[in-house]
């Protein structure tokens, strides 16, 4: 299997491991999957105490052969997770870093 295969299906797995820990049952979450322009996101939506409830809670895209991490409101982080699987780090990119910033970290710059 090829790098970008293998960045697809663990980014595939680890959002749905995520949305399997919706705490709340009023709370849904929806993986959504865009192969073709490689773009991932895990989304949760409902309706809590009579407010409508939505956000993107992980957004990964496959860019240039790199993973770009451009949203993550998980505690574990899903950068840490991918690089457990065995990806480098210099393979992933914190997109919601600020350019400037992203030397900082072990992570890819871009």
């Amino acid at each position: 299997m090829d790098k970008i295969e293998t960045y697809r299906q663990h980014i595939q797995t680890l959002l749905v491991k995520q949305a399997e820990l919706v705490w709340d049952k009023r709370i849904q979450a929806e993986t959504i999957f865009d192969r073709q322009s490689d773009r991932y996101q895990l989304v949760y939506l409902g309706w809590r105490d009579g407010k409508r409830f939505y956000g993107v809670v992980l957004h990964v895209d496959i860019i240039d052969g790199k993973i770009w991490v451009q949203q993550d409101g998980t505690e574990v982080g899903i950068a840490n997770q991918l690089v457990e699987l065995g990806v480098s780090p210099q393979e992933i990119v914190l997109g919601f870093d600020p350019p400037k910033f992203r030397h900082c970290t072990e992570f890819a710059v871009g």
